[in-house]
């Protein structure tokens, strides 16, 4: 078996090369100790030093400062003094990086999607003879990788990829998703809710369609991958550009979506028909207020209900939404009473809006609990037609679960974005990907070099020939 280039690097680096890291949220740590263990000079940057120092310890030969990337000063200071600079801060902080690194003709890895504000500044980049390498991790990342290849090989030997399905799922174990949503939050619990109020373009036999925000989860449909498993499944923001960005400007049905267990979308539909995923901000949720409201309160302001009353509040929930039969009603009650939102007794973390109001109930009671796992389901679902009309199914599915929670424990989710990014910056550093400007691994050169060094390390899609 051929060398991982974790093997090949590791006497040779040293501390020749110097990476500063921004960031420390939950998918760092895969990242920083693979580069520590390659024998990278590593400086890990937060604007809260605690967090970076938190991060820092942990490894050998890294260090940790405070670095505010809004601050452009503090910025090019800190990346001249490196090779390279890897971004796992806000996408909307990713252009001030790219900037400064472009200034002092530094690379840069991330594992966010190219932004209009970044593509902007290919020339540049281009000009300045720097490598900005983006979607490098989960999806967007290892998802690219596979659809590229089986796109390429397909056309190489003549066919056509008439239909391409996306779906991806970072969910809690089986035996772990015991909440009335069947999910779980390893990152930013407002993130996940505002994600669940985008609208979703696709092409759909031939014809562009979208489905609007609001009407999402009304969308969602059961999906089968293996019969072991209850997923449904809902298309994510726009996938239109995919005909372009995958090259395959024949495929008739393009959608590029998202996993959860059978029961969250009933459940989402009802909160969004509740008001609950409102930014808006209400009176009753200011967290200035003397004295917070209970929930039964805070409800019946959310509602706009007359009354406070459970019952009250009930009828007003089934006038503003519909529930498929009388067994999926009780279910769906029951986890808003899990909720809290009819008590008479429990008083609210008022947080301005609906929207952070419910994060402030979400998060305490959907966090991982010790001895508990995530786990990544990724399914790519081509649909070929060959040069003599025969027509084939292939599939590239990758399943993956986490370390039982723990102190030290590295999710699934956790590993399948950092390791990928590590990786892409070994290679960066090597000199193993030159190519320059603002890229992303979409072009099967690039991408069959990255997954030569990911599958040693057991991150792979298995293909599969179903029909």
């Amino acid at each position: 078996m051929a060398q991982t280039i974790l093997t090949q690097l590791m006497p040779k680096l040293g501390l020749s090369k110097k990476v500063l890291l921004l960031g420390s949220g939950y998918v760092t740590r895969p990242c920083v100790q693979l580069l520590s263990e390659a024998g990278v000079d590593m400086t890990v940057a937060c604007r809260t030093l605690k967090d970076a120092e938190s991060l820092a310890a942990q490894f050998a030969n890294t260090r940790a400062v405070s670095l505010d990337a809004s601050d452009h000063k503090a910025l090019d200071e800190a990346i001249s003094k490196v090779d390279l600079v890897i971004s796992l801060i806000p996408y909307t902080l990713h252009a001030n990086v790219c900037q400064s690194a472009i200034r002092n003709k530094k690379n840069v890895v991330t594992t966010s999607y190219r932004n209009p504000q970044m593509m902007e500044l290919e020339a540049q980049a281009k000009e300045a003879g720097v490598t900005i390498l983006n979607e490098i991790g989960l999806d967007p990342g290892i998802d690219h990788l596979y659809a590229v290849k089986t796109i390429d090989e397909v056309h190489k030997q003549g066919g056509q990829v008439h239909s391409f399905l996306s779906y991806c799922g970072g969910l809690p174990a089986p035996e772990a998703s015991d909440n009335p949503l069947g999910y779980k939050f390893s990152w930013s619990a407002r993130g996940v809710l505002l994600a669940l109020r985008n609208d979703a373009k696709f092409w759909q036999d031939g014809k562009m369609a979208s489905v609007p925000g609001p009407e999402l989860m009304g969308s969602a449909k059961p999906y089968h991958i293996y019969p072991g498993y209850n997923f449904v499944a809902y298309a994510n923001r726009d996938s239109t550009p995919y005909r372009e960005t995958y090259k395959i400007p024949e495929a008739q049905t393009v959608v590029r979506g998202t996993l959860r267990y059978g029961g969250f979308p009933e459940f989402v539909r009802t909160l969004v028909a509740m008001g609950f995923l409102s930014t808006e901000p209400l009176s009753v949720l200011d967290p200035k207020n003397d004295k917070p409201p209970t929930w039964a309160d805070a409800t019946k302001a959310i509602l706009g209900s007359s009354s406070n009353n459970e019952d009250e509040l009930i009828q007003t929930i089934s006038g503003k939404t519909k529930f498929g039969d009388a067994s999926e009603k009780e279910r769906i009650l029951a986890g808003l009473r899990w909720l809290g939102v009819f008590s008479q007794e429990v008083r609210i973390e008022p947080r301005g809006t609906p929207l952070d109001t419910l994060c402030a109930t979400l998060e305490p009671k959907m966090m991982y609990e010790d001895g508990e796992r995530d786990f990544v389901m990724l399914q790519h679902r081509f649909g070929i037609t060959w040069k003599d009309g025969k027509q084939e199914t292939r599939t590239s599915t990758l399943v993956a679960y986490g370390e039982p929670q723990a102190p030290g424990s590295t999710s699934a989710m956790a590993r399948l974005v950092g390791e990928p990014c590590a990786i892409a910056t070994l290679m960066v550093l090597k000199g193993e990907i030159q190519e320059k400007g603002i890229i992303a691994p979409l072009d099967e050169s690039l991408a069959s070099r990255i997954r030569a060094q990911l599958e040693p390390r057991g991150i792979k899609m298995v293909e599969q020939t179903i029909g």
